[in-house]
Formats: C-alpha cells, structure tokens, sequence
C-alpha cells in the first residue's frame, strides 16, 4: 500500500503544517509521517488505534465543523449515515476511525478486489457549471423566478441586485397566495437535494467535499467566489453566479457580516476572544491560536479584525472593551514605551478627546506621567514627572537641601522634555533662595493656610447637604461615564473635601480605590464600575461624597417624565418621598443648600439662580 494518511483525509492537504503538527506528532512515528508514511507502515510502527486516535484528536481540534464524511470520504461507503453528521463523542469517532483503517489496510491482501472508495476526478469530464445548468434545465419561469430571486439570492447585497425577495412580493409579481411560493420554493429544495444523490451529482459532491476543508471554521464570503474560478461563472439557466448556489449547498455554515462560519458565528467569536482574555498577544502568536479554532491561518488576521471587542494594533492582537481606560491601558502595553494623549487618541482611532484621554491618564493609578507630556503603565516603574518646581524641589532634597543651578539644570533637561530655561526660570522664582556659596535650597515658608474656594460649597451648583450635615455632589450620567471617562468636581465640593490645587486623595470604592485630583481642576476617576452595576443609562444621576477615606455613593434613575414637576426638582436634590406642598418641597430645598430654616420662596429661588442649578429652577414658575 503506498497511500499516506493525507491520501485518504484531505483536510490534512489544506490544513496549516503549524495546526497538524502538535496534536497528530507520535514519538514512534517520524516527523510529518501523516504526508511521508504509507498507513499500513504507521499501523505497524504504533498501531491502527494509535494511527486512528491521532486522527479523532485532529478531527476534534482543526474540523469539528465538517461532516465526517467530509474528513474522511471512505466513510460515505462503510458509515453512510455517520458520514452526513459532524463529529460527537471522541470516543465513538475513534472507533469508527478504527474501523474503517483496519477495513483498509485488509484490502491490501485482497488484490483483485475493487477499492472500497473510488476517488472522484480531480477535474470532472465537463464543467461544473453545465452540469448545475442541468437541475433547472426542465423549470419553468415562474421556477426559475423563485430559485434566482429567494433561494440563491445573495444575502449581504442588500438594496442591490440578488437582494432576497420576499414571499409577498414573489405572490404578487406571479398573483397566487404567499402559501404558493413557500410550496413551490420547497419542492425546489427537494428537487436539488435529490438530485444530490445521483451519479451525475459527484463531481459537485466531491468539489463541496473540498470547499469545506478549504474554508474552515471560518473564511470571508469572497473567498467562496474566489476559490475556483468556475464559481464567478454565471448559470444560464438563472443567471446568477455559480458560487451563489455552492453557498445553499454548504450546510451547517452561517453567513454573518461577510463571512462564512461553520456553526454559531457568535460562539465562534467568543471562543476566539476567551484566547486573548489574559491580555495582548503579538499577532504572529495570535494567528496561530486562531488556527487551533479551524480558521486558516492566511485569513487570521481578518477574521481578529472582525472580532468585537478585539483590536489588532501595533502588532498584537489586544482586548478592546469599552472602557476608556482600558483602551488607553491596552494601547500603552502594545506600544512599551510612554505616549502622549495625542498619540493614544491617534491610536484609539475612535471619539474620545485628548482631554478625555489625559483626565484617564490623570486619574487613574494604572498610568504614571513620566515626561511632560508623556505617560505610561505604573507596573512599569520609574519616576514619575512632578512638574518643574517639584522636580527641582526633588533635586535639592536629594543633594541634602541645597544644589547648585546648573547641576540641577543639567540632571532635569538630560531626562525630561524641559528647556533650560524654564528650569531657570523656576530656580529664580518664589519658592527658593540663594545660600551663601549661590547654590539655592528651598525657601522657608509660612505654613500654607487652607483653600478657600471662590464659592463655598453651599454656593456651588449640584452640590446638597444631608440631614447628618454631610455635602454630596451630583453627577449626571453621560456617555463619557458609561464609557469609563472620569467626571470633573466643582471646585467649591473639592475644598469641602479638604483638597486644594495640586492635592490628590484616593477613596475606598466597592470596585477599588478611586482617585480625586486637583491639576488644572479637580477630577475624580471612572465610576463606571457602580454605574455597571447599576446598569445606568444616559440621564441618571449618582450622589457622592467621601468620608473616613470612603467613597460614598446613591444611585438614582432619571426622573419619569410623567412626574410632577415639583416632584422633578426633588429629585434632582436626591429627594423621592412625596410632599404635601410647594411650601413643603420648597422647605426641603433650601435645608439641601444650606439656607436656614424659614427662608422664603424668593430667596430659595435665588439662591438657586446664584448656584445655576437652572435644571431646578425651570420646575417653579
């Protein structure tokens, strides 16, 4: 016998060496033995189970997706039935693999017997097309209609022409009943599926055969047209293309956003994103897991592309959630190496502003500045850029309090983008004096007095005390929130906190510690996790404030439009109980911005317009 195992399975002819070779390698067995060794050899070195368990295992791992018959061909004559299902049980596989090896390697002491499965020409003795043109050669129009029209009309051209006509518009171009057309178009199925079974339908099997193997698990539609050029033939008897009526006979694939999948496309996606849930691969690693799924290798990297929630940037294949800031955190670990908000955002290729993408950078722990206008990942280590006049203040402490100019010039310019003379700028400025020898430490200062805020807290809009005294702040959701970007916080509530310009405090949150800092205004970080849980939409709010370290939280749902229109203002001060009155709703109104008890209407009123909370104020006429 002289036939290899890829002789009589040819998937293995078109499936990747780098997919075959770690699951079908034997250490009784040479290298790519399945290509260069006759079976009966392979059977005699480690055993037909062994020979056949090998094969289950790549039938499991690389074609899970064909019929078995499509694996294995001789099964359409020892195992017909088994033959049209698609694999089960290893274990039933195995033995049937078994079966049908030791059949075949039996026949090599039965010479004058005829093969157990003849091959089908590789190239049949008239072209394929022609004998398609023969299923509809004795159809009528009306036939002909509904086959070019419904049945092998083309799916992802709609609007143009192949789009699928419906059955109402079939009933009435032909004037019988909707229930016509649906019996019509399954006797046509019927027709074909029969004729699938004769002898003038092998060389169209035998082709359907090795289309499956080629595809895979997955492959763009085009690569259907383009995979013989037969298929961009066009039938004379419906004058569509060939390929369109192949697609109706690949059973078991899904056509999904210009692509063939065998089985579930979205499970297939979610197999495919579970293989990079640990973080970003290099591409080249990338395609070859892919490859594990049944997905050839040269159309990988397009099938990755199509993933949502994946990205192939720089190189690798990256998770890519909603989040702003795992996006930014996703794009600094491909790059290793700091960026600025304008490079992230150029990365990202998406809506979010540079200012969007520096309030992440900004506020959350992950990201560390490392130059004045560059940032990168925190696990990386180094130190962090402060800013000219702390940078200068690290220097001196380092020297032992005192410097000379041109030293600390000298180390700050050679590792930051800075000029020197900002750096001499700031050395000369308030905040440090000359020593005797005109070396310069740190001026002493007066101890600094506390913040005071423009408007105090009680002035600020969407800020409202509680009846323990304590001040919260009102976001109102926006898609930025949902998206992971962090909020800006009214000045007045910062100083409330105990912050100042330049500060930063980190509160205990459920998901983690949330960052509060005060650069060019206070920010606090992402809540998105609270508002996940609170599965929030656009226009509902969230109360915070921090106590103890704490960051405390409400969740309130937008406002039913339905509500009264008192009842709205209550809401948007944290307030759901019903009230009596006006008078009442009022009251409660001024006791959360901080008016004393028995202020009037008017001056509740203006105490609102002076804070700008209009959203409240256009519930009072």
């Amino acid at each position: 016998m002289n036939l290899s195992l890829c002789d009589i399975v040819p998937p293995l002819r078109w499936t990747a060496p780098s997919q075959v070779e770690p699951i079908a390698s034997d250490p009784g067995l040479p290298d790519a033995w399945w290509q260069a060794l006759p079976i009966d050899r392979a059977c005699a070195a480690v055993g037909t189970a062994q020979v056949a368990s090998r094969l289950a295992d790549l039938t499991a791992a690389c074609w899970s997706h064909l019929i078995l018959g499509d694996i294995l061909p001789l099964l359409r004559f020892t195992h017909p039935r088994e033959s049209l299902q698609t694999p089960g049980q290893r274990e039933r596989v195995h033995a049937i693999f078994t079966e049908v090896l030791e059949r075949l390697l039996a026949t090599e002491h039965q010479p004058e017997q005829a093969p157990a499965a003849a091959v089908p020409p590789a190239v049949p003795e008239r072209p394929l097309p022609e004998i398609i043109d023969e299923i509809f050669a004795e159809l009528d129009d009306r036939q002909r209609a509904i086959a070019r029209d419904r049945l092998y009309a083309d799916p992802s051209q709609p609007g143009e022409a192949g789009q699928r006509a419906t059955l109402d518009e079939l009933a009435q171009r032909f004037s019988v009943t909707r229930e016509r057309i649906r019996q019509i178009e399954r006797d046509l199925r019927e027709h074909v599926e029969q004729w699938l079974t004769t002898p003038q339908a092998a060389p169209l099997t035998a082709h359907l055969s090795w289309l499956r193997s080629r595809l895979g698990s997955a492959a763009p539609i085009d690569d259907l047209a383009a995979a013989v050029p037969w298929h961009r033939t066009e039938l004379t008897t419906l004058g569509i293309p060939a390929w369109r009526f192949v697609r109706s006979l690949l059973t078991g694939y899904e056509q999904v956003d210009g692509w063939l999948v065998a089985g579930g496309a979205e499970e297939l996606r979610e197999k495919t994103r579970q293989l990079f849930a640990d973080g970003p691969k290099p591409l080249e690693e990338a395609v070859s897991m892919v490859a594990q799924l049944g997905i050839r290798e040269d159309v990988a990297e397009r099938w990755l592309g199509s993933i949502p929630q994946l990205r192939v940037l720089g190189g690798h294949v990256v998770p890519w959630p909603r989040n702003l800031a795992d996006k930014v955190e996703a794009v600094l670990s491909v790059a290793g190496a700091p960026l600025s908000p304008e490079e992230i955002q150029e990365r990202i290729g998406e809506d979010h502003s540079a200012a969007g993408i520096r309030t992440q950078l900004t506020s959350d722990q992950r990201f560390i500045r490392l130059d004045r206008n560059k940032y990168g990942l925190r696990r990386w280590g180094g130190e962090e850029y402060l800013g000219i006049r702390e940078m200068i203040v690290r220097e001196i402490e380092r020297a032992g309090g005192e410097a000379p100019v041109n030293a600390i010039v000298d180390r700050i310019t050679s590792r930051y983008d800075v000029s020197e003379s900002s750096v001499r700028a700031y050395a000369g400025g308030p905040g440090f004096e000359r020593t005797q020898r005109g070396w310069i430490r740190v001026a002493q200062q007066e101890p600094a007095e506390p913040y005071h805020p423009r408007r105090d807290v009680s002035l600020t809009r969407r800020c409202f005390r509680s009846r323990d005294g304590r001040w919260w702040h009102r976001i109102d959701v926006n898609a930025e929130h949902l998206r992971g970007s962090g909020s800006p916080l009214p000045t007045g509530f910062a100083a409330y906190l105990g912050m100042s310009p330049g500060g930063q405090l980190t509160a205990a949150a459920a998901w983690g510690g949330v960052v509060i800092s005060w650069h060019n205004q206070p920010t606090i970080g992402s809540i998105r996790p609270l508002l996940a849980e609170c599965r929030a939409k656009e226009g509902d709010h969230v109360f915070l404030t921090v106590s103890d370290g704490k960051l405390l939280t409400r969740f309130l749902p937008a406002a039913a439009p339905t509500l009264p229109p008192l009842n709205q203002a209550l809401h948007l001060i944290g307030y759901t109980a019903p009230v009596a009155s006006e008078a009442d709703g009022l009251r409660l109104i001024g006791a959360r911005i901080g008016l004393p008890e028995g202020a009037t209407r008017e001056q509740i009123l203006e105490r609102l317009r002076e804070r700008g909370d209009r959203d409240i104020l256009q519930h009072f006429t």
